[in-house]
């Protein structure tokens, strides 16, 4: 019961104050469609998913953050599979910020227990956590988790109009609904076709039925099969989709420019020689309160970007000292400390650990350090927002991953009620967790109190964008393993020290709150790995550093998949075992790790020996509900190592879209390899050195290994596909270059110790 409590403790209590303040009913209780109050002249909605107009307009509402991953085209299927209508012939919004959008499914993902225990505890805390995000009405994309939470519940909305549809139809043409189909966007009354949108008006009125069924999957025309992405035209042409693109009537531009020690204050500032550049019109301090967790600063408005940003070059300014080391070693050797502290969380401690180490020969012992450095986002995009604050109302355009709570954060900086503000959630030019932040829409808002009511765009540079991060956070993992006579390992340890995402998190969106109990981010990834070692312990120690830290492509997953895995291969080697077959072992009570390890060892002819001069690596990460195993294969050359092919198989349970699904275990195959060949954010005198892409550069298409993917659909729960294909890349591809050159790097990135062509 102790262990129990001590993992649920924070979600535990959330869940029962949520019951205790609203009760059942309230829990229950669906939140008002947010359609119904601007919905245009012969427009009618039948649930905050659905309109449609007198002319046949169709418009889907998809209220997740499109940022290339394709949820535009996977969540709209959902409604028009039941809908019975094709993607071409509708349109789709992303919609206002609202609670009725709220997503419970990334809620639940983030229980501390693994995604295949399924027993009683683990499932309520599931399900209090889910009603908790429901409470909360948290509208916000990210732990891969929006089909998952809108599979069914998109599915109902497109079922639910249909149906209602039906209805109209049954009773305009005095037939028993019963004998009514749809198709194509058209009621089937007999031989008579009537237009969805000659219905839509009287349908919206009529009681839903309450016998309806969703579509048997063997009637699916759209999910399950590749659709043409809905948001490709407006991209491959040129379209104004994205947050910068904005462009209103007499807008005014601005930029920012912070403390480039972060979180440190503006002890001065001189704007004499800004308000000289042609085009600036004014310079404003923007420097929030203590607790705000954002570093002090200025902004500076101007009739162009570009004089904006070269004002900001020309004020001076002195900066306060950071509250963290100066130097990167410094705060690693923080972080380094904190990892032999003994002083962690054990989000899983199975058996008799320190029992088992204290008397294993030295012979049969395995230990190792691992470390990785803070990363940035990189958005190809940079943070921006553009704010129009007039007549006690506040509009914000701006690609962000949590517009509700963007709403609530903005409206309490210009001291209006959220039903005053209106954000208008545009296209993500990249997000990997960053667009789930407050802080650029915080900024723009703050700024719009001094624009005298006219609209301005802030754009940040790319050196503010990557200097002003919310980082991955750099860690480090003592690992340690007995193996018995066989070479079998039979305890496991691992203490892995970072900083706290959860902690950093709540310090800036919710500062009210405390982020109490453990922080299970940091052990993604280890803790939660279907492995049976009897004596097995994983345990999270928060490192004290404070810099931001925030979520990031597979959060936690990111690092701990590259201790974890390379580990257990350094365990294989230790026993002269096949690391393949190892997990074999020690994943066979886990038919779906089974069956993509089998699969991933056939299409990359694992048991064959590679080419000589080349050599292949595997790691399997579970990550986000997905089941995934690779192989890397890199090869010598005369410039240095090259990454020839990757094999992936991943299991999500069911896909809906297989084209988009591959798409995204390539994009984050891609994401995790560009870790491994430069990319570190570093510390000197307080400042971030990495400042544009010349020194934190992403893999180049010369460099990108051929990819392959196979999918496949036998977990028995679904899984997500944004982040799962990072984790297992780069420990597959150290465990390569180790098998290439029998040199096991334990540090990121692995650009530090060989050479890439």
């Amino acid at each position: 019961m102790g262990k129990i409590l001590r993992r649920t403790f924070l979600i535990g209590a959330a869940a029962v104050a949520g019951g205790v303040a609203f009760g059942t009913y309230k829990v229950k209780q669906d939140y008002p469609n947010p359609l119904e109050t601007a919905l245009a002249e012969g427009e009618a909605t039948f649930n905050p998913y659905v309109k449609i107009a007198s002319d046949n307009t169709i418009s889907i509402i998809v209220p997740r953050a499109e940022m290339g991953q394709g949820v535009t085209t996977t969540l709209a299927a959902l409604v028009a599979e039941e809908l019975d209508v094709e993607l071409g012939d509708i349109k789709v919004e992303h919609g206002p910020a609202s609670y009725a959008y709220f997503n419970s499914g990334m809620m639940e993902d983030g229980v501390p227990f693994a995604h295949f225990d399924r027993g009683m505890v683990s499932n309520t805390v599931r399900s209090a956590t889910g009603t908790v995000g429901k409470v909360l009405g948290l509208q916000a994309t990210g732990g891969s988790s929006s089909v998952k939470d809108a599979y069914e519940k998109m599915r109902q909305a497109g079922c639910v109009a249909r149906e209602m549809l039906k209805k109209a139809a049954a009773e305009k043409t005095d037939q028993d609904v019963a004998s009514l189909k749809t198709e194509a966007g058209h009621v089937i009354a007999g031989s008579t076709k009537i237009p969805y949108g000659e219905l839509a008006s009287a349908a919206a009125n009529v009681e839903p039925p309450s016998d309806m069924e969703l579509r048997p999957k063997s009637d699916w025309k759209l999910l399950g099969k590749s659709q043409p992405r809905t948001d490709m035209e407006a991209k491959v042409t040129g379209g104004r989709i994205f947050g910068i693109d904005v462009d209103l009537r007499d807008m005014v531009y601005a930029t920012v420019k912070m403390n480039p020690r972060l979180g440190g204050g503006m002890k001065s500032m001189d704007e004499t020689a800004a308000l000289q550049v042609p085009g600036v019109i004014r310079v404003v301090d923007i420097s929030g309160p203590d607790n705000e967790k954002f570093s002090g600063g200025f902004a500076v408005i101007a009739s162009n970007t570009w004089s904006a940003f070269k004002g900001a070059e020309a004020v001076k300014v002195e900066w306060d000292k950071a509250a963290y080391p100066d130097t990167s070693d410094g705060i690693m050797d923080v972080i380094a400390k904190a990892s032999k502290s003994h002083d962690g969380d054990n989000l899983r401690n199975d058996g008799a650990v320190d029992t088992a180490f204290a008397d294993a020969p030295r012979e049969n012992l395995v230990e190792a350090e691992y470390r990785v450095p803070f990363l940035t986002h990189a958005c190809m995009e940079p943070m921006n927002a553009t704010a129009h604050l007039r007549d006690g109302k506040l509009d914000i355009w701006t690609g962000t991953q949590a517009p509700t709570i963007v709403r609530s954060d903005v409206a309490a900086e210009v001291g209006l009620e959220e039903d005053k503000v209106e954000i208008h959630t545009t296209y993500l030019g990249g997000g990997f967790g960053r667009r789930g932040e407050v802080d650029y829409p915080r900024y723009a808002a703050r700024i719009a109190k001094h624009t005298d009511g006219k609209p301005v765009k802030v754009t940040w540079t790319r050196e503010e964008d990557m200097t002003h991060d919310t980082y991955r956070p750099a860690a480090v993992g003592q690992m340690r393993a007995r193996v018995d006579e066989k070479g079998m390992p039979v305890a496991f340890d691992a203490q892995i020290a970072a900083p706290s995402i959860i902690a950093s998190v709540m310090a800036r969106t919710f500062p009210s709150l405390s982020p109490g109990g453990p922080d299970n981010t940091i052990t993604h990834g280890a803790f939660d790995q279907p492995y049976a070692i009897a004596d097995y312990r994983v345990s999270g120690i928060k490192a004290a550093v404070d810099i931001p830290v925030g979520f990031w492509r597979s959060v936690g997953n990111s690092y701990t998949g590259y201790f974890h895995e390379s580990f257990i291969d350094e365990i294989a080697t230790k026993g002269k075992l096949d690391p393949v077959d190892m997990r074999f072992e020690l994943m066979k009570d886990h038919p779906t790790a089974i069956g993509v390890i089998k699969k991933v060892a056939e299409m990359s002819d694992w048991k064959t020996p590679a080419p000589a001069g080349s050599a292949k690596g595997f790691a399997f990460v579970l990550s986000f509900g997905t089941w995934v195993a690779q192989v890397v294969q890199v090869s010598n050359s005369e410039d240095g190592i090259t990454i020839d092919k990757v094999w992936c198989a991943a299991d999500a349970g069911e896909i809906l879209d297989p084209a988009i699904f591959e798409a995204q275990m390539q994009s984050g195959i891609v994401y995790g390899l560009s870790t491994a060949l430069g990319e570190a954010i570093t510390f000197e005198d307080g400042m971030v050195n990495e400042t544009n892409f010349d020194t934190f550069d992403a893999m180049r298409m010369n460099q990108c290994p051929k990819i392959e993917v196979a999918l496949m659909e036998n977990a028995d729960h679904m899984g997500g596909a944004g982040e799962p294909g990072t984790p297992p890349s780069i420990p597959a591809l150290a465990n390569a270059i180790a098998a290439l050159t029998g040199k096991r790097i334990r540090s990121m990135p692995l650009s530090n110790e060989v050479d890439f062509a």
